[in-house]
């Protein structure tokens, strides 16, 4: 009975454990839910909050950036409008020489209108007194006739035989004195102008080579440009595209390159290198970016700053590039910079003497050897390379013209084009401007005296003045007076046509009578 007794009271007791376990676990469950539910709470409020900064923070960069933007759109309408007004001023010049073109076909259409009067009246006088004439002249004939016993036609043809060798005669010795005259006229104005142009301006003259010498401080350093199994040296060829010649030269290595542009390049890294004395394949791709940067702004630099020196404004900013580089090219060891601005102020200066446009000729002058800047990687004579360049870039059309004329490739439109050519011709042909090897001297003047012998009737002929005359000798039994004016003109066209030359070939013609006798 005791037994049952704690069984029935071990199992109530177990019962209200659990019962009282179940209260307790509750009451923890509800105070864990609200304590979630605080914390819940707090950090919804928490994201609110942040969200709030977030919010704010967005929007004053947004204002930034607006304020940004808009400063920026104000900056660029404002360069805009200083184009458009820039544009405005061209436009109203432009405007104005066209006023002034107009007034002057204008006036020359006034003054044709007043020559063509007077030649027809002039005409009707002169057909009135060539009627007269004509029947004056078959009045004359018929008392001829009457007198010498012989029909018209036998007169005129025993007339014609007679006159015909002393008019062939009259007619060559004409045309040599109005050669003569004309030449000499030309010549004495041509000198004027050419002298008050060259008295003007004397500009400066650069020579340079196709090669470049770089000094070294020691032999030692050959070999390290060179470097293991020759990495160095081939890396720098392959970077700059120049060959580099180290040979037994004491203390220098040479630079050689077509391209002028990448000869310089090559020159200055390699100066670099040799004084930093860090010399491998990475550095030398580093020296070289750097040089090309330097020679890039050098170039930009030298176009513009020549533009300003010779007074050319408006140039477009490739075309400026383009001048830039001939800094570095040369023409016959004449630097191609110089001498183009050296033919745009004699252009100018024989334009004012004439009363041309001088600031046209100026343009014309310094762009007319344009197209060497890029002649090494464009098909096509320099000329007209230069001429597309100058069309591509909207230049005038008289600029255009004199561009492509100037080796008179094409025919000139405009005096503009023919004082480029002269003033070209002065500047390469004037003493010292230019050099050439001994070698292709030497073959110049053979092919100038060989262009004289292949004409029958030469006995000597003598290329005199470095090439710029070439005096003929001929036989004076093959050869009469009349002959030896037609043979100078043919010898000289023969030259144009066959031979490349700076400047100009005065030929001459002698022929020379000699009586001999003998006392026996």
């Amino acid at each position: 009975m005791s037994i049952v007794i704690w069984i029935v009271i071990s199992v109530l007791g177990t019962a209200l454990g659990f019962f009282l376990g179940y209260l307790l676990h509750q009451k923890l469950g509800e105070a864990r839910l609200a304590g979630a539910e605080k914390l819940a709470e707090k950090i919804v409020a928490e994201a609110q909050r942040e969200s709030a900064t977030y919010k704010k923070a967005a929007q004053v960069q947004a204002k930034e950036e607006w304020y940004r933007l808009k400063a920026n759109f104000e900056k660029e309408t404002q360069a805009k409008k200083g184009e458009l007004k820039e544009l405005e001023g061209r436009l109203v010049e432009r405007e104005k020489q066209i006023d002034h073109k107009v007034d002057i076909v204008n006036r020359k259409e006034r003054e044709v209108e007043t020559r063509e009067r007077e030649i027809v009246a002039k005409e009707r006088v002169l057909r009135a007194k060539d009627e007269r004439l004509t029947t004056l002249i078959d009045e004359q004939n018929t008392k001829l006739e009457q007198i010498a016993g012989l029909t018209q036609e036998e007169a005129k043809k025993v007339l014609m035989q007679n006159l015909e060798v002393q008019a062939r005669h009259e007619a060559a010795q004409l045309i040599k004195n109005i050669r003569d005259e004309a030449k000499e006229n030309a010549e004495r104005e041509a000198k004027q102008i050419i002298v008050q142009a060259i008295q003007r301006y004397a500009g400066e003259h650069t020579a340079e080579t196709t090669v470049s010498v770089v000094p070294l401080a020691s032999d030692e350093m050959k070999g390290r440009i060179i470097g293991r199994e020759g990495r160095n040296i081939r890396a720098f060829e392959a970077a700059t595209g120049v060959e580099v010649l180290i040979d037994d030269t004491p203390e220098a290595i040479v630079i050689s390159a077509f391209d002028p542009v990448r000869r310089e390049v090559a020159r200055m890294a390699m100066e670099r290198l040799v004084a930093d004395g860090r010399i491998q394949p990475a550095r030398i791709e580093e020296i070289i970016e750097k040089a090309k940067g330097e020679v890039d702004r050098s170039i930009k630099e030298a176009g513009e700053s020549v533009a300003l020196e010779v007074g050319v404004p408006g140039l477009h900013p490739e075309v400026i590039q383009l001048l830039g580089r001939l800094k570095y090219r040369t023409s016959y060891g004449q630097n191609v910079l110089q001498h183009s601005k050296e033919v745009a102020f004699l252009a100018a200066t024989m334009a004012g003497e004439l009363e041309m446009d001088q600031a046209l000729a100026k343009r014309a002058g310094l762009l007319h050897d344009l197209g060497k800047a890029v002649d090494h990687s464009v098909e096509g004579t320099h000329s007209q390379i230069g001429m597309d360049l100058a069309k591509r870039f909207g230049e005038n059309a008289v600029v255009v013209n004199a561009i492509g004329a100037h080796h008179e490739d094409i025919e000139a439109i405009s005096p503009i084009s023919v004082l480029v050519a002269a003033a070209d011709a002065i500047s390469g042909a004037r003493p010292g401007a230019r050099r050439e090897s001994l070698e292709a001297y030497i073959k110049r003047l053979e092919k100038l005296e060989e262009a004289a012998y292949s004409f029958k009737g030469v006995s000597k002929a003598y290329a005199i003045q470095a090439g710029r005359e070439v005096r003929i000798i001929v036989t004076p039994e093959e050869v009469n007076d009349i002959r030896t004016v037609d043979m100078a003109n043919e010898i000289a066209q023969k030259i144009e046509g066959s031979l490349q030359y700076p400047g100009q070939i005065k030929v001459t013609v002698i022929r020379e009578t000699r009586g001999i006798g003998y006392a026996k």
